[in-house]
C-alpha cells in the first residue's frame, strides 16, 4: 500500500502542493477572520438545569457580571478639587459609548419625597460646582445617611469608595470591550496624574478584557518562540538553514489551517485554543526530524536522491500516521465532553494534527526533491554517537538489574499514589492571573474594602393567588430576615433587593431620616409608603432589575470574593442553600395554601462557575479513560498480543501517576489546564512505546525470537530517537512556562515533566517488563506493525536486516 502512496506522492507532488497552497489561501483567509474570546469559559452545557434557569434568570433581570469598577482608597479624594475631578471622571465615564449608567459618590442621587405630585424623585445630591470645601463636608454628611448606598458604594468605615459603570449587554461580550477598558484606563491615569490618588481596577468585563488581550500577545509570542527554539534544535542537528527553512514553512502552512480552522467553525481563540499553533509547531518539526533523518539515512544506502525519497514515504508513512494518530486521538477524545472550550479545543487540534501528517508527507518529500543533494556537513548527524554509551547503560541495567528497576518502579509508584491522594480539585473564577500582577492586586482591593465584586444571585418566586404577594408586610419581614442573616456572612457583600428600595423610599418618606431607614412597621405605613410607589416611573429600569411587574418574583442581589471553587460550593450548598430552606418553609406558613408554591434559587456567574469546574474534572476524567480504550485498540489492531497492550500500557499509566503525584505534592491543583496534559501526553507518550515495540518485533522475527537479544537491539536502535523526540518535545512544550498565566505554566511544566519521564519508563522498564513477562510464539505470520518502521540512527546496519526480513516470509508466512 505505501509503496504505492509513495510513487502517487512523487509523480503528483507539483498538483498536490498546488492543492496545498490553495487551501492554505482559503484559510489564509478565514484566519484574517478569527476573533479574540470575551466570555468567560463556558463549562455548563446549555441544557442543565441550573444553565437554563439562569438564563432565564437573566432574560428577566439582567445581566449579572456587566460592571467595572474604580476602587479609591484616600482622604486626599474628599477634598474639594479631587472631589470635583472625581466628578469629572465619572461624567466622562457616562460618555463612553457601550456604557449603560454610572454610579458614583459625586453623582450620587438621593430619594425625596414630592408631596404635590405623591410620588418620589431622584435628585442630585451634589450640584454640578461646589462653592467651597465647607458644602462639599455638609454635603458629605448627608450622603453618610443614605444607607441604601453605604456598604455598597462605600465603606463605612475608612473612606474607600467605588465607581461603577455598568456595561450594555451587546459590549458586555464583545471585542467593543477592549475599546471602553482601554478608554477606562486612560481616564483612570489621567485622574491620577492631576491628583496623585491611585485608582484599583476590577470587575469581570474589565479582567475579561486585560485577559483577552493578554491571550492575544501571548498566541503570538508562543507561536513565534516554540518556531525558534525547535528551528534551533533543527539547525543544530542537520546544520541545514534549507532544511529548517522548509520545514517551518510546512508547519507554518498547518498553523494558518489551524487558525482559520477555528475561524471557520465559528469559535474564538481562547486561552485554551491559543495554545494548539504552538503544539502543532513542536509536533510538526518531530515529523520533519524523522522524515529528513531518514531520507539522509536512505540517501547514503542508495545514492539516489528519487530512490531515497520514495523509500521515505514507504517506510516512513505508516509510522508517522500512526504516531500521530495517537496524538490526535487524546485530543478528538474531547469531543465526547459536554463542555464546549474542550470540545472546540479537542476537534480544532485533533483535526490539525492529521491535517499535519498528510502536509508532512506530501511537503517534505515534493521540497526534498526540488533541493540539492545533501553534502557531508547534512549527513555528519547520522554519525551522533554521544548517546551511545548512555542507551548502552540502559541496556545493562534491563539486562542485569531488572529487580532493582522492578523495585525503584514500585517504591516510585507508591509515592506517586500517595501523592495522588493529596491531589484536589480547585479553580477561582478569576483565574492563572500571578499574584504579584496589578488586576490581582485591585482585586484584592476590592475584596477588603467591598468584599469582592463576583456576582451571586438569587430569586425568590411565589406562585400564588395573591395580588402582588411581594408587597405583603409579613413576607417582606421573612425575606429581610434572610436578608440579614446573608449579610452575616464575611465574604459576600449585604444584599442589594427591591426590599432595599422599599427602606430608602420609607426613610425619603420620613424626610431622610437614617433611622428610618427600614420596612415600614405596620400596613398603614406601608399602605402611605406604597402609595407613593404606585405608579412610579422606572426611567432607570431599577425597579425592573429587582422585581417582575405582578411582584411575585424578586431578585437579591450579592457580590462576593473570589474565594475559589471549594470554599464557594461550601458557601453555597452548606450556609446559603440552608437559610433559603427556612425561608420556604416560613413563607409557605404565611401563603397556607397548599396549591401555592415558593422557590428560593440561588443562581448567578458563581454558582454556575462552581458546577461548571465539576463538570470540568469529570469530563476531562472520562475523555482520558476513552484516549487509553481508544489507543489500546489501536495497539490491539497493530500487535495482536493482549500480553504486549498491557506491557506496553504499564509505563505510560506509570508516567502519569507520578505526574499527577508530582501535582499533589507540590499543591498544583485539578483544573482545566492541569487536567488537560493527562489526554495530550498520554497520547504522545504512547509513541514511544510503538516505536519501542515496533522495533522488538521486527527484531523478533530476524533473531528467531531469541527474546533479549530482540530487547537489546530495540534499546540501542530506538533509544536514541525516544530520547532525541522526547527533548525535541520538552522544549517545544517547556516554553509554555514563560506564560502570564498559571495554569498556562503548571500545562507547559507539567507536559513537559509527563514526556521526560515517560521517556525514561519506556526505556528503561518496558524493556524489563518484555524480558521478563514475554512469551513470544514463534509464528512468521505478518501483523500491520510490521510494516512500521522506527528506525532512527544505526539504520545502515538495519538496511539488510530489512530486506532479508522480506525475504523470509511473505504474506502467509511461508519461506520464499
Amino acid at each position: 500500500m505505501w509503496s504505492k502512496v509513495a510513487l502517487f506522492i512523487i509523480r503528483n507532488r507539483i498538483t498536490l502542493i498546488a492543492f496545498i497552497g490553495a487551501i492554505t489561501v482559503v484559510m489564509g483567509y478565514y484566519a484574517t477572520k478569527v476573533q479574540m474570546s470575551y466570555d468567560f469559559a463556558r463549562t455548563v452545557p446549555l441544557e442543565d438545569p441550573d444553565m437554563v434557569f439562569f438564563n432565564r434568570f437573566k432574560q428577566q433581570f439582567g445581566e449579572d457580571g456587566n460592571m467595572m469598577a474604580l476602587g479609591i482608597k484616600d482622604s486626599a479624594m474628599y477634598q474639594l478639587d479631587n472631589f470635583q475631578r472625581l466628578e469629572d471622571l465619572s461624567n466622562e465615564l457616562r460618555k463612553l459609548e457601550g456604557i449603560n449608567e454610572v454610579l458614583s459618590l459625586p453623582l450620587l442621587r438621593i430619594i425625596e419625597k414630592d408631596t404635590v405630585k405623591k410620588q418620589f424623585k431622584l435628585v442630585p445630591l451634589f450640584p454640578d460646582t461646589l462653592a467651597s470645601q465647607q458644602q462639599l463636608d455638609s454635603l458629605l454628611a448627608i450622603a453618610r445617611n443614605q444607607l441604601f448606598y453605604m456598604g455598597q458604594l462605600v465603606n463605612t468605615t475608612n473612606g474607600a469608595n467605588l465607581v461603577l459603570a455598568s456595561l450594555k449587554k451587546e459590549y458586555a461580550n464583545s471585542a467593543k470591550r477592549i475599546t471602553i477598558t482601554n478608554a477606562l484606563i486612560k481616564l483612570g491615569k489621567e485622574f491620577t496624574e492631576q491628583t496623585g490618588i491611585k485608582i484599583h481596577y476590577a470587575g469581570l468585563p474589565f479582567v475579561r478584557s486585560v485577559m483577552a488581550e493578554q491571550v492575544r500577545k501571548e498566541l503570538s509570542f508562543f507561536l513565534y518562540l516554540s518556531a525558534i527554539v525547535t528551528g534551533v534544535i533543527m539547525l543544530l542537528f542537520f546544520r541545514s538553514i534549507r532544511a529548517v527553512i522548509f520545514s517551518m514553512i510546512m508547519i507554518g502552512v498547518v498553523v494558518i489551517w489551524t487558525i482559520g480552522t477555528i475561524a471557520l467553525f465559528g469559535f474564538k481563540i481562547s486561552l485554551l485554543s491559543g495554545l494548539i499553533p504552538p503544539v502543532i509547531v513542536t509536533i510538526g518539526i518531530t515529523n520533519a526530524i524523522y522524515l529528513l533523518n531518514k531520507y539522509h539515512v536512505e540517501f547514503v544506502n542508495r545514492k539516489n536522491k528519487m530512490e531515497a525519497i520514495q523509500a521515505v514515504v514507504m517506510k516512513m508513512g505508516l509510522a508517522t500516521f500512526l504516531t500521530n494518530l495517537t496524538v490526535a486521538i487524546g485530543f478528538l477524545t474531547l469531543l465526547t465532553t459536554d463542555i464546549i472550550i474542550l470540545r472546540e479545543f479537542g476537534i480544532v487540534a485533533g483535526i490539525n494534527i492529521i491535517a499535519l501528517f498528510l502536509v508532512s508527507l506530501i511537503m517534505i518529500p515534493g521540497i526534498l526533491s526540488w533541493m540539492p543533494e545533501p553534502n557531508q556537513k547534512h549527513l555528519k548527524h547520522l554519525d551522533f554517537k554521544i548517546l551511545g554509551g548512555f542507551v548502552r547503560l540502559i541496556d545493562l541495567m534491563v539486562h542485569r538489574h531488572r529487580l532493582l528497576i522492578y523495585g525503584a518502579t514500585v517504591g516510585i509508584t507508591l509515592l506517586a499514589l500517595v501523592g495522588m491522594s493529596r491531589l484536589y480539585s480547585v479553580s477561582f473564577m478569576v483565574d492563572d492571573i500571578p499574584e504579584d500582577s496589578d488586576i490581582k492586586r485591585d482585586l484584592k482591593f476590592v475584596e477588603e474594602n467591598f468584599s469582592g465584586i463576583m456576582p451571586l444571585e438569587i430569586e425568590v418566586d411565589l406562585q400564588t393567588a395573591r395580588r402582588r404577594p411581594l408587597q405583603n408586610l409579613r413576607i417582606a419581614r421573612e425575606i429581610d430576615k434572610f436578608e440579614s442573616s446573608l449579610d452575616s456572612i464575611d465574604v459576600t457583600s449585604r444584599p442589594l433587593s427591591i426590599l432595599a428600595l422599599i427602606k430608602a423610599s420609607r426613610q425619603a418618606f420620613f424626610n431622610n431620616n437614617p433611622e428610618r431607614y427600614a420596612l415600614p412597621s405596620s400596613d398603614i405605613e406601608a399602605k402611605f409608603v406604597l402609595d407613593y410607589l404606585t405608579g412610579q416611573r422606572d426611567n432607570s429600569g431599577l425597579f425592573k432589575s429587582f422585581v417582575d411587574t405582578t411582584y411575585s418574583k424578586m431578585r437579591i442581589s450579592m457580590q462576593m470574593a473570589d474565594i475559589g471553587s471549594i470554599k464557594m460550593d461550601s458557601l453555597v450548598h452548606q450556609v446559603i442553600e440552608p437559610k433559603a430552606d427556612i425561608l420556604v418553609a416560613h413563607l409557605k406558613k404565611i401563603l397556607r395554601a397548599e396549591s401555592d408554591t415558593v422557590r428560593v434559587t440561588v443562581t448567578g456567574s458563581s454558582k454556575i462557575f462552581i458546577k461548571g469546574n465539576k463538570f470540568l474534572i469529570e469530563n476531562l476524567t472520562e475523555s482520558l479513560i476513552l484516549a487509553a480504550i481508544l489507543i489500546t485498540l489501536s495497539m490491539a489492531i497493530l500487535f495482536a498480543n493482549a500480553r504486549m497492550i498491557i506491557i506496553s500500557l504499564i509505563p505510560n499509566l506509570i508516567a502519569l501517576m507520578i505526574t499527577a503525584g508530582l501535582m499533589g505534592y507540590f499543591h498544583i491543583p485539578l483544573k482545566a489546564s492541569t487536567a488537560l496534559i493527562f489526554s495530550i501526553t498520554f497520547g504522545i507518550s504512547v509513541d514511544n512505546s510503538i516505536r519501542f515495540l515496533a522495533k522488538y518485533r521486527q527484531e523478533l522475527l530476524s533473531s528467531g525470537f531469541f527474546v533479549p537479544r530482540s530487547v537489546s537491539e530495540s534499546i540501542l536502535e530506538t533509544g536514541k530517537s525516544i530520547i532525541y523526540t522526547s527533548v525535541v518535545l520538552f522544549a517545544g512544550f517547556i516554553i509554555f512556562a514563560f506564560s502570564d498565566f498559571g495554569g498556562t505554566v503548571a500545562l507547559g511544566l507539567l507536559t513537559s515533566t509527563t514526556l521526560i519521564i515517560s521517556m525514561f519508563t519506556n526505556l528503561i522498564l518496558l524493556p524489563a517488563l518484555i524480558m521478563t513477562f514475554d512469551k513470544p510464539r514463534k509464528s512468521k505470520e505478518r501483523l500491520p506493525i510490521d510494516d512500521f518502521d522506527s528506525s532512527f540512527y544505526g539504520e545502515q546496519d538495519d538496511e539488510s536486516i530489512d530486506l532479508s526480513k522480506i525475504k523470509i516470509h511473505d504474506r502467509n508466512g511461508s519461506a520464499e
